[in-house]
């Protein structure tokens, strides 16, 4: 197993990808949604270096993440129940992609996030990029009478966007996703799948969990 960074970290992927030149590679993308990186600048790298590579989808949406964003939730102080809050809203704090496919992805997030609270309202919203911002989601719901309102971490790791998106936050502000162990299932699934499928690269985006 490598790892590889698509920017502002190192390894970076593109260094990581000539270590395998003439080889082949399954690439599993430790991202939440569609986008320029997974649609374009991950296969780009694999073509330049080289490596004949299968690629995995990105990791969301999936139920593993819910399972793992209700989790930290409850962890930073959310009702462990199974029935709404009453006057509780959740925003599902994501970075936010120019594609539209990426706010796709995070919207049905939201709503499987919804189910699995059983009925409480979940905004996505975004720390770049795009729009509604955290704060304009948290507004939002609070002019919908959702006074209790908690922000979902949906992000892998810590980093500038988490800590903005926690810091907006009114009441509960749950930790990103990090070493969640549905989160590490989840990684493995995808690449079990991909390992197993044809090649060329690009194994098809889900538009729902599966």
């Amino acid at each position: 197993m490598r790892l590889g960074h698509i920017e502002l970290d190192t390894p970076l992927l593109a260094d990581t990808l000539a270590g395998l030149r003439g080889r082949a590679a399954v690439l599993v993308p430790l991202l939440l949604g569609r986008g320029c990186h997974v649609g374009h600048d991950i296969p780009a790298a694999a073509t330049a270096a080289g490596v004949r590579a299968r690629l995995a989808p990105p990791l969301g949406p999936h139920p593993l993440l819910v399972e793992a964003l209700r989790d930290r939730l409850v962890e930073a102080g959310w009702p462990d129940a199974g029935t709404a809050v009453r006057s509780a809203g959740v925003v599902l704090a994501a970075a936010g992609s120019r594609d539209p496919a990426s706010a796709a992805d995070a919207r049905r997030t939201a709503a499987l996030l919804t189910e699995r609270l059983g009925g409480v309202p979940v905004v996505p919203a975004y720390a770049s990029a795009c729009s509604p911002t955290v704060p304009e989601a948290l507004r939002a719901l609070a002019a919908r009478g959702r006074h209790r309102v908690a922000v979902a971490s949906y992000f892998t790791a810590p980093g500038r966007f988490a800590t903005a998106s926690r810091n907006a936050a009114p009441w509960v502000a749950a930790a990103p996703l990090g070493d969640h162990p549905a989160l590490a299932r989840l990684v493995l699934h995808r690449y079990d799948a991909a390992r197993d499928a044809p090649y060329p690269a690009a194994v098809p985006y889900p538009a729902a969990a599966s």
